[in-house]
């Protein structure tokens, strides 16, 4: 298996009255290749099972393993040589004041020692325009650009790219579609699924959306306070239907699913 999360756990407000239980002894196995969609309600646990997998916080509890390697307390800076992340909000993946190019330099040298020089070789700019091409939002014209004037599409597509242009051995993406209009979104969900088709990309895809849980990816998890309640792949995801999906939520749990935002198309 290329990541192994065995019985994690993390509270925050350890202690107070306001305790919250996130992830409550969570074991997921995912192997190399899966393309993983992640439902649950709001709080369910979907973007800390992401962050305590980027590292971004320790668990209390629990082992995580990626490549072989027990990662479990790696700082965020030591993961991201092997993790590529996109956040909900564009702002947040890039620096707005770097021009394209040199936010896609900084991340071609992400995990590497870096020296005094200072620019983008020119052999560097031919392959970011290349990679710029997939986006199909004439980026690969605009390297000098500041990032800060790009739109929330393009800088989102930009930090796909980013996210991607290293190979990482998983990529995982927390609602990286939520924040942008329908159209926009969906043009960011192509590129996504061709960047991991044509990578081969192990990747968990936190959506809202439960359409696009079922469209996109060969597994399927739902989380709801904190546990992995449902997991579902190949075939049988094929065949499931956002109806059968809540049919099988209030069978788990005897409550309605409490998130209308997941019933939009």
């Amino acid at each position: 298996m290329l990541l192994t999360l065995s019985s994690v756990t993390k509270c925050f407000h350890k202690g107070a009255a306001s305790q919250v239980r996130a992830l409550d002894s969570v074991d997921l196995k995912i192997a190399e290749g899966d393309f993983i969609t992640v439902i649950g309600s709001n709080g369910a646990g979907k973007s800390t099972l992401l962050s305590c997998m980027a590292g971004s916080f320790f668990p209390d509890a629990g082992r995580i393993e990626l490549a072989g390697q027990d990662v479990t307390h790696w700082p965020e800076y030591k993961r991201a040589q092997l993790i590529g992340r996109v956040f909900q909000d564009p702002v947040m993946g890039s620096a707005a004041q770097l021009s394209i190019e040199e936010n896609l330099a900084l991340a071609d040298r992400r995990g590497l020692k870096r020296g005094l020089s200072k620019g983008v070789k020119a052999s560097e700019r031919g392959r970011y325009r290349v990679l710029l091409r997939q986006v199909g939002l004439d980026l690969e014209g605009r390297l000098k650009d500041k990032a800060g004037l790009l739109s929330g599409g393009q800088r989102q597509s930009l930090t796909m790219i980013m996210a991607t242009m290293t190979n990482p051995q998983i990529l995982l993406l927390d609602e990286h579609t939520a924040a942008l209009d329908p159209k926009t979104a969906a043009h960011v969900l192509e590129l996504t699924q061709t960047l991991v088709l044509s990578q081969n990309l192990t990747t968990l895809m936190v959506t809202h959306n439960m359409n696009h849980a079922l469209r996109f990816g060969n597994r399927l998890i739902m989380m709801h306070q904190g546990q992995i309640i449902l997991d579902v792949n190949g075939e049988k995801k094929s065949a499931l239907r956002v109806e059968d999906i809540l049919e099988r939520f209030y069978t788990l749990k005897g409550e309605e699913f409490s998130s209308d935002k997941a019933l939009l198309v």
